[in-house]
């Protein structure tokens, strides 16, 4: 069958190869054609910026802004509305042409900073600008785990803009990174190399949000999360952005109507400024992939703040809303831009003519374990290390999928020795979340610091044991890295703990189809970088016989 499209950059990808007639995700090809202009226009507006940059002149954060958000609406499940995806194309164009009369020798750019085609043309254009415009499959390689790392770290500082907060020098990698991209003078070595730079700003972009989400919302605390549902109609909220999440709990105050979490905004709860409000009812739910069951039998009208949105049934298309990056062809999008409040109100209409969430479990969960947390709890944690009962902490950060090979991580947490604790952040959790664990000590055996929006938790509380330990290897603490992956977040992820120097992470279900074997290779032999195998092997691989 003749390709229609190219894309190999989520972990469910066709075959681990590459989806071609249409996307796993339920992406078409024509929104994948525009998906990939858009990446390339923004290649092309980063390009003229980076020169701006380099001739002292100023950029603003509006077009900075404007390029996270593009990145962010090319992410695994973010957005479906190919209209939406050609307005950005159009929006961007104009913005680099308003830049490029800047620019004293605009022949001496790229092609990609020159080109402004018409509507019509962006068709054929697209044809020619995707994945694999690049023909060498290292250097396209390369590329694309560098712009898959890029499109992780928008995600993260689109999410601190939302609260007004902004690092310039991130911003100008970002785009510094994206136009060395279509630099056919740099070679896989200077390309290694950026992409190890590429995890360096992922480590100051996650700081950032940190920053920006405490500084908010305050530092998270070990919190109880209801699952059971009560008799009010309810909104139930998915994504990341906690700024959205405050402007509809803060709309919704009095009205009789309740607002839950759905498996990524879990963590709103963990915090002390958005816990307050009490008709914040609880969790509903398990992983994203779920959705389209777990949607039905809510009732209410649905909130997609940011991916992981599954295209909709017909029977609850009424009720499923996208603002910020999201999109879906039929749905209603709330518009906002930084800094506005956004109008909540149609939605909030809607909810008080559902009936109440049908509930599907009962009990709670616990979470809230990030990183002042658990310094708070860093003499108890090493008392229990020094004494044996602690021997092992496992990282199983990360992200859920459909794959069934992922009940991998249900049993491999289920068969940890008892004197391991697994520390998580990301919605993988969902696969051992609700299995009662027990605890070591008082301390429980899942340690949850929240989303992959809160992995720069782990990375501080790995640093922080190294510390009290008096280790100069991070590598040398008793610490496992066992993580599944899907999208473009757990990329960036990954890249800046390579950058802190973390070795021998074990990377499932599948290694990324992106990689080409020797670029895999660069990372097998620097990193220690592995896939996962059989639970038994696995378990003896890291615990010894008889774990």
């Amino acid at each position: 069958m003749e390709a229609r499209m190219f894309c190999y950059q989520c972990q469910e990808t066709a075959g681990c190869k590459g989806c071609t007639v249409k996307g796993v995700c339920g992406k078409s090809p024509e929104v994948a054609a525009m998906q990939d202009l858009l990446v390339y226009a923004t290649k092309g507006l980063s390009c003229v910026t980076t020169e701006l940059r380099r001739k002292g002149l100023p950029v603003d954060s509006s077009t900075n802004h404007l390029v996270t958000m593009n990145l962010f609406s090319t992410i695994t499940n973010a957005n479906f509305d190919r209209d939406a995806i050609v307005a950005r194309v159009r929006e961007t164009l104009a913005e680099k042409d308003r830049l490029l009369a800047q620019v004293d020798d605009a022949a001496a750019l790229s092609e990609a900073a020159r080109w402004n085609g018409s509507s019509s043309e962006y068709d054929a254009k697209a044809s020619t600008v995707g994945v694999l415009a690049t023909e060498n499959e290292d250097v396209r390689s390369l590329r694309e785990l560098i712009i898959y790392g890029l499109k992780g770290l928008s995600a993260y500082t689109k999410h601190a803009n939302a609260l007004l907060k902004d690092d310039g020098e991130v911003d100008a990698f970002i785009q510094r990174a994206l136009a060395a991209t279509l630099d056919d003078s740099l070679s896989v070595d200077d390309l290694v190399s950026l992409t190890l730079e590429t995890g360096k700003y992922g480590v100051s972009g996650m700081a950032l949000l940190d920053a920006a989400n405490t500084g908010a919302y305050g530092n998270p605390e070990i919190t109880e999360v209801q699952l059971g549902v009560r008799n009010n109609p309810g909104i139930l909220v998915s994504g990341h952005d906690l700024r959205d999440l405050e402007m509809l709990l803060e709309q919704t105050a009095g009205t009789g109507v309740d607002v839950y979490t759905h498996s990524e905004m879990l963590p709103a709860h963990y915090y002390p400024e958005l816990k307050k409000h009490p008709h914040l009812a609880g969790n509903y739910g398990n992983a994203w992939w779920k959705q389209k069951e777990e949607f039905e039998k809510f009732n209410g009208p649905i909130l997609m703040t940011t991916n992981c949105v599954v295209p909709p049934a017909a029977s609850y298309q009424d009720r499923l809303w996208t603002t910020g990056a999201t999109g879906v062809p039929g749905c209603r999008h709330i518009g906002g831009a930084y800094g506005e409040v956004k109008d909540f109100s149609a939605l909030i209409e809607q909810a008080k003519t559902c009936a109440p969430p049908t509930e599907l479990e009962t009990g709670t969960i616990v979470g809230g374990f990030a990183h002042e947390q658990v310094f708070a709890l860093a003499d108890k944690i090493v008392g229990a290390v020094k004494s044996g009962a602690i021997r092992t902490f496992v990282v199983m950060a990360g992200c859920d999928g459909r794959m069934k090979s992922r009940s991998y991580y249900t049993e491999f947490a289920q068969r940890l020795p008892q004197d391991a604790v697994i520390l998580t952040a990301g919605c993988a959790k969902y696969k051992y979340n609700k299995l009662d664990l027990g605890d070591i000590g008082g301390i429980p055996r899942v340690l949850d610091a929240g989303q992959c929006n809160d992995s720069y938790s782990l990375a501080l509380i790995a640093l922080k044991l190294k510390e009290i330990f008096g280790l100069e290897d991070i590598n040398d603490l008793p610490l496992v890295f066992n993580i599944a992956w899907y999208e473009q977040k757990a990329v960036i992820v990954l890249l800046a703990l390579l950058y802190l120097g973390v070795k021998n992470i074990h990377l499932g279900p599948t290694l990324p189809a992106f990689l080409s074997p020797n670029v895999a290779n660069v990372l097998v032999e620097n990193f220690g970088i592995a896939g996962i195998g059989t639970v038994d092997d696995d378990l003896e691989l890291f615990f010894g016989e008889g774990a």
